[in-house]
């Protein structure tokens, strides 16, 4: 492939799978001037670190909003900035620390593009006249105010768990942990369980990755340390579980050693056995609210990737129907949807080394398959998908549910054998009114599984009467317009006429129980409009009332 040919390659891929622009991509459809361009490439560099990737991008010639390719006339080699200097010297000059970003220019759809592509800040922010940015929302700014990205870059490659505590001995380590971690070992290596029995723990240690030639480790200290060496570590280093329901509030911290303190969250979590009956059958499917690998997997996660730079705390939130896990930092590589399927396997951690111990000790999969594991085992026991909330910055929160949040969602997943997890996750969204993108639509249509119109989809007719579901089928459903104008039309032959909002209460309680006020009244717009240009109706803007034509 041609230098050409690859870079078209690259942004037509960028587009279609990311969609919009972000903190190390940006759309622009021809140059401005040369100070926004300094401030944009010191806001990418910054942008692709904090998101952990290698370059941002900057391309000319893509409508920001629409990305349509429509070509540029901007030529960087030839245009100056201020005093008639040349445009690459002068923000060569004025970003710091140096920046080796190149400049590229190439045909996609036979129209001109060019393309800044600027490495990744490393260990410090880059600046544009000693000032860095970032991208907030859809706007560039000024980056200091905001500490914890600034900490994150300051942090960037620097692997906090691998660092030795100069001041740590083995006698800081915790020996009942010591020994869970042997298990774990002797699980993860069968073949060396017998071997490591003639190991003394620093033996083990070292080999389990723990420590570095005798010397305690950061990780060494999280997972097996003693709870009253924590100080070593600095900062919060603890778990904390909190019970929030209507009728109960309670809570508890656990510090170090975390491959204890995991297991006691697990053991403060309220599960029991629930069931489930199909329809076509008179036994009940019983299950448990949480499953507890899940359950492992959701903090052991937490543990692994946590942002330790921040000094924030682990967080495990029990309502009455879910669980919620949520630690600092935001995905590292990727996102989440790229490891659903166990497709994906991460080529970077935030804090590898810590990463390599718990996959040593078997309380994680390093090959990406912990988040398929955890979606994979809700869909075998018939519950709602797991959710991961991305509208916080710098946070992982994921979400477990604990209950049936549609009962002909659940039956379906139980008297069906040949949906896969692709279509139960696709399902379970349109279950939640949560939107799916075309494809999705167009995946779920062709196996006639959903109804209804984008961005308003819902199970379909056949699922609902063979669950018994016709109703709330035909409330989801909705009334047509046409048996809405006809409805409005009968209406006006016995009343005369009609205000819109006596209109609005007439149709609200036929319309899909999905809409929402916005889109109700939209509706209800198009419906008049469609009748007055039919001739059918007409509109006394004196009286402010819609009025039957006479024939």
């Amino acid at each position: 492939m041609d230098k050409n040919s690859q870079y078209a390659a690259i942004l037509k891929s960028q587009i279609e799978s990311i969609k919009k622009e972000n903190r190390f991509l940006e759309f622009k459809s021809n140059y401005q001037e040369a100070e926004r361009l300094g401030k944009y490439i010191s806001a990418l560099a910054n942008g692709a670190c904090l998101d952990n990737k290698e370059f941002g991008y900057l391309y000319f010639g893509i409508e920001d909003e629409t990305l349509l390719i429509k070509g540029t006339t901007f030529d960087a080699l030839r245009t100056k900035a201020k005093g008639n200097q040349d445009l690459e010297l002068y923000l060569r000059q004025n970003i710091t620390p140096k920046n080796n970003f190149q400049i590229e220019e190439f045909e996609a759809d036979g129209k001109r593009i060019v393309v800044f592509i600027i490495p990744s800040a490393k260990e410090e922010p880059v600046c544009f006249f000693g000032i860095p940015y970032v991208r907030v929302d859809s706007s560039v700014t000024d980056m200091r105010p905001y500490s914890d990205w600034m900490r994150q870059i300051y942090n960037s490659h620097k692997d906090w768990t691998a660092e030795i505590v100069p001041e740590g001995t083995i006698s800081d380590l915790d020996e009942k942990a010591i020994n869970i971690a042997r298990k774990g070992f002797a699980e993860r290596f069968p073949d060396l369980s017998e071997t490591m029995q003639t190991w003394n723990n620093e033996t083990f240690l070292d080999k389990a990755k723990l420590t570095i030639n005798g010397q305690i480790t950061r990780t060494a200290l999280l997972l097996v340390g003693k709870e009253e060496s924590s100080y070593l570590l600095g900062g919060m280093r603890q778990i904390v579980w909190k019970l929030v329901t209507e009728q109960e509030r309670a809570g508890e911290v656990f510090g170090i050693p975390f491959i204890l303190a995991t297991s006691k969250v697990k053991d403060k979590i309220r599960n029991y056995r629930m069931k489930i009956f199909p329809n076509n059958s008179l036994f009940p499917a019983e299950i448990w609210k949480y499953d507890t690998k899940t359950i492992l997997e959701g903090m052991h996660n937490c543990v692994a990737h946590q942002d330790y730079s921040l000094g924030e705390r682990i967080i495990v939130t029990e309502e009455n129907d879910k669980l919620t896990f949520q630690n600092s930092g935001n995905f590292y590589d990727g996102e989440v949807e790229d490891y659903i399927n166990g497709e994906k396997t991460p080529k970077n951690y935030r804090n590898p080394f810590l990463v390599q111990a718990m996959l040593n000790l078997k309380m994680i999969d390093t090959q990406g398959n912990g988040i398929h594991s955890m979606f994979v085992r809700q869909k075998e026991r018939y519950l709602p998908m797991p959710e991961y909330d991305k509208r916080v910055v710098d946070k992982v929160i994921l979400t477990i549910p604990g209950k049936v949040i549609s009962q002909e969602y659940s039956e379906l997943l139980m008297e069906r054998n040949d949906i896969d997890l692709t279509t139960a996750v696709l399902l379970d969204k349109v279950q939640k009114n949560e939107p799916i993108t075309d494809e999705a639509a167009t995946l779920l249509r062709r196996k006639k599984l959903i109804e209804g119109r984008k961005p308003n989809y819902y199970i379909a007719k056949f699922i609902a009467t063979a669950m018994n579901q016709q109703v709330d089928y035909s409330q989801k459903k909705g009334f047509t317009d046409e048996q809405c104008m006809a409805l409005i039309i009968n209406a006006l032959k016995d009343h005369k006429k009609l205000t819109k909002s006596q209109v609005r209460e007439l149709l609200s309680p036929l319309l899909s129980k999905s809409l929402t006020d916005d889109k109700i009244t939209n509706k209800i717009d198009n419906i008049l409009r469609n009748l007055r240009a039919a001739t059918v109706v007409y509109y006394d803007k004196d009286k402010k009332v819609w009025c039957i034509k006479e024939t």
